[in-house]
């Protein structure tokens, strides 16, 4: 016989959740620790894999995470503009690539790498950062060649035999409008649960503690949490395979990304 699928309504979702938290620390229900965190609050709940089934509602998902964790969590993969360039492999890589570590051993001799993470807080140590353009609505990568730490200096003066080491020109960038789209389809309603971990005899235990229900993306949101770094563009780029392109967030910062925000615990 099929197991009947369980439907919460928002206020019994919320009265469920205060009843794991007050169950205190709650072992790891899945095998191994990673993603036991989210798994094991599904099974608590009776649900499937990220699926909150709560009728008569605009869509929502169930996020949780280690309480103060601030590990990255990629948001999506997009590639920059103008998109007939392909910028990155077409000029990031050949004009600013590096030799990559493999090179000449599990990759072919003069294989070259563009791995970048950057933000809009401080250039990297390559001179790279996110700028962001409020009138063109555009969010931009910039380079800055004085600010190349001292290690990358027979780079710089490679980067400056093949290109120049002025700003890029064109600067790859991403309209408002595509960006707040493609993060809009990807941050739905949320209720966000954090949970303090600890480990006996090498197994994982979770108190749920903390829960936000979060509604209504704010792209503002977004864009500041890019400019406080706590949004992140990642470069990851090979000569023979682009990587694609990443937004990636620090899981801490997801509230920064709805208009509201409301304390359940």
């Amino acid at each position: 016989m099929t197991k009947k699928p369980v439907i919460y309504t928002k206020p019994a979702l919320i009265a469920k959740l205060k009843e794991i938290s007050a169950m205190g620390f709650i072992p790891n229900a899945r095998r191994g620790n990673a993603g036991g965190i989210g798994n094991t609050l599904e099974d608590l709940l009776g649900i499937k894999e990220n699926n909150l089934p709560i009728p008569n509602a605009a869509e929502w998902e169930l996020k949780a995470q280690r309480l103060n964790s601030t590990s990255l969590t990629t948001l999506f993969h997009i590639e920059p503009s103008p998109r007939a360039i392909r910028f990155v492999p077409q000029v990031l890589l050949p004009k600013y690539g590096w030799a990559h570590q493999e090179d000449g051993k599990k990759y072919p001799k003069g294989e070259m790498s563009f791995r970048q993470t950057i933000h809009g807080l401080t250039k990297s140590d390559r001179g790279f950062m996110v700028k962001i353009d409020r009138v063109e609505k555009k969010v931009l990568i910039s380079f800055d060649a004085k600010s190349v730490d001292i290690r990358h200096k027979d780079w710089l003066e490679s980067v400056k035999k093949r290109i120049s080491l002025k700003e890029l020109d064109p600067q790859p960038y991403w309209g408002f409008d595509d960006l707040e789209h493609k993060a809009g389809t990807k941050l739905l309603n949320t209720f966000y649960v954090q949970a303090e971990v600890k480990i006996v005899r090498k197994k994982e235990f979770y108190h749920y503690t903390k829960v936000m229900m979060l509604q209504k993306f704010n792209f503002e949101g977004f864009l500041k949490a890019i400019e406080e770094a706590k949004i992140l563009v990642d470069f990851d780029a090979r000569s023979g395979h682009n990587h694609g392109t990443k937004f990636r967030m620090k899981q801490d910062a997801l509230p920064m990304l709805y208009e509201k925000k409301v304390i359940i615990l």
